[in-house]
């Protein structure tokens, strides 16, 4: 069901009908409180007409109806109740109002029990109005059983309930016509706020990450859609720009090793060498394997990092921390280094440790490429409120403020001459993102270079 048909039913025809529901059974209760008004209306009067002193007026206490000697009778004669007395035997002795002889109909009534509570019951005259009856049994006081009827036309009670009725539903029409109205706008309205949520969905299907959602400018649930799907798009953006950026570098890293492997190999094949002349080329060309070995290598483990897919457990990162440092302390010591590990005896935090170990273990590795020889290398490893911190500082010549955010991208490196490819930091800043972290250059160091690597301790979903 599309959106315009589901805003019309559930936001104007389901509302429309409830209302028009809701007015039907008041219009019931209404009918019911004009009901109950009647029936108090004509027990009342019943009490009034069947006290002796109204009914049997006079010193010879001779029969009357109190109806007849109302004195706004003319006001009160269109909604004022018809009075019968029956005698004894049943027949009617007096009515108020009289009636024509010919428009009089002969019915008997007979008395009952005075003691008694009149009785209320509702018919239909032939010409289809209703009429609410009382009837009581009263004792005159010489003794005597008369029967009291009081009859009501409740003619008023059901014109106005048809009046009501007509108005309910004209309010009701109404109320449901300004519904579809608005629920037409709303939907339009939504539906072109999502058509172009959806259009922008297609344009990134379609690999296009340059353009940016058209704005909404509510700030609604939609609204949040929109901003979160352009963040999206920022995103996708620069990890496209980046990915673009990563296999130029990429394949510029691994040009330069092949081509001089190439003109190694003309030299040789352009006359004939002897044994020594073409060990040496092959050694040559053994070294740019090598390092064509390193570079394949780390662009392996930056893709794995990227991938994310390890097994986070909760272990003791003072455990994987060590390991990184003893197995740098063999190279430390080749370079005249010492290695300072600094950490509490256990801190668990939930993390994967394999990969956390690439991590640090490429810290070391340009903290042991930076330092000099006879320096120090000081690991610390503490909790920092619900993070985990490692630090890596040496007392290599440091990296300048300018290139301190720079170092973390692929392939970027302070300076041509520094060996590597570049990918160490990043393979770094990968782990950090993943985890749920981030690695930083601390700017408070005036000498060497400090870099800190920070972790969530608590499972990040």
């Amino acid at each position: 069901m599309k959106l315009a048909r589901r805003l019309w039913l559930l936001g104007a025809l389901v509302p429309a009908l409830a209302a028009l529901a809701a007015l039907v059974v008041a219009g019931q209760l209404f009918r019911y409180d004009l009901e109950a008004a009647l029936d108090h209306a004509l027990l009342t009067q019943v009490a009034v007409e069947s006290l002796s002193v109204s009914l049997f007026e006079g010193s010879e206490k001779r029969e009357s109806l109190n109806l007849a000697m109302y004195p706004l009778l003319a006001q009160v004669q269109p909604f004022a109740p018809q009075g019968e007395l029956f005698g004894q035997d049943g027949r009617l002795l007096m009515q108020h109002p009289s009636l024509p002889e010919e428009q009089v109909v002969t019915t008997l009534l007979m008395p009952g029990d005075p003691r008694s509570p009149p009785q209320l019951s509702t018919r239909a005259l032939p010409d289809g109005t209703r009429v609410r009856e009382a009837v009581v049994s009263v004792r005159s006081p010489q003794g005597e059983l008369y029967a009291l009827r009081l009859t009501a036309t409740m003619a008023q009670v059901d014109e106005s309930v048809r009046g009501y009725y007509r108005r309910a539903f004209s309010m009701a029409a109404l109320l449901g016509l300004l519904l579809l109205v608005l629920q037409t706008f709303l939907a339009r309205r939504l539906a072109g706020r999502l058509g172009a949520i959806t259009g922008h969905l297609r344009i990134l299907r379609e690999g296009d990450f340059s353009q940016a959602p058209a704005l909404d400018g509510d700030s609604d649930e939609i609204g949040q859609l929109r901003d979160v799907l352009a963040e999206v798009t920022d995103k996708l953006r620069g990890a496209r720009e980046e990915q673009g950026r990563l296999i130029a570098d990429a394949a510029h890293e691994l040009r330069t090793p092949l081509s001089l492997m190439r003109t190694r190999m003309d030299l040789a094949l352009r006359r004939e060498r002897g044994n020594e002349e073409l060990l040496a080329s092959f050694r040559a060309v053994r070294g740019e394997v090598d390092r064509l070995a390193v570079l394949a290598g780390e662009l392996l483990e930056l893709a794995a990092a990227g991938r994310g897919e390890w097994d986070r457990t909760k272990a003791n990162l003072v455990d994987v921390v060590g390991q990184s440092v003893e197995a740098a302390r063999a190279e430390a010591e080749a370079r005249g280094l010492i290695i300072f590990l600094e950490s509490p005896t256990r801190e668990d935090v939930w993390f994967d440790p394999g990969g956390v170990r690439r991590a640090v273990d490429n810290l070391l590795s340009n903290a042991l490429k930076f330092s000099p020889s006879g320096g120090e290398i000081h690991v610390r490893l503490w909790r920092e409120h619900a993070h985990a911190r490692i630090s890596v500082v040496d007392q290599g010549p440091g990296i300048p403020p300018a290139q301190r955010e720079e170092v973390f991208a692929p392939f970027r490196k302070l300076s041509s001459a520094t060996p590597g490819a570049g990918l160490g930091l990043a393979i770094v800043r990968e782990v950090a993102r993943r985890h749920g972290g981030r690695v930083w250059v601390n700017s408070a160091r005036s000498r060497g270079a400090e870099v800190v690597l920070e972790l969530p301790t608590r499972h990040q979903g």
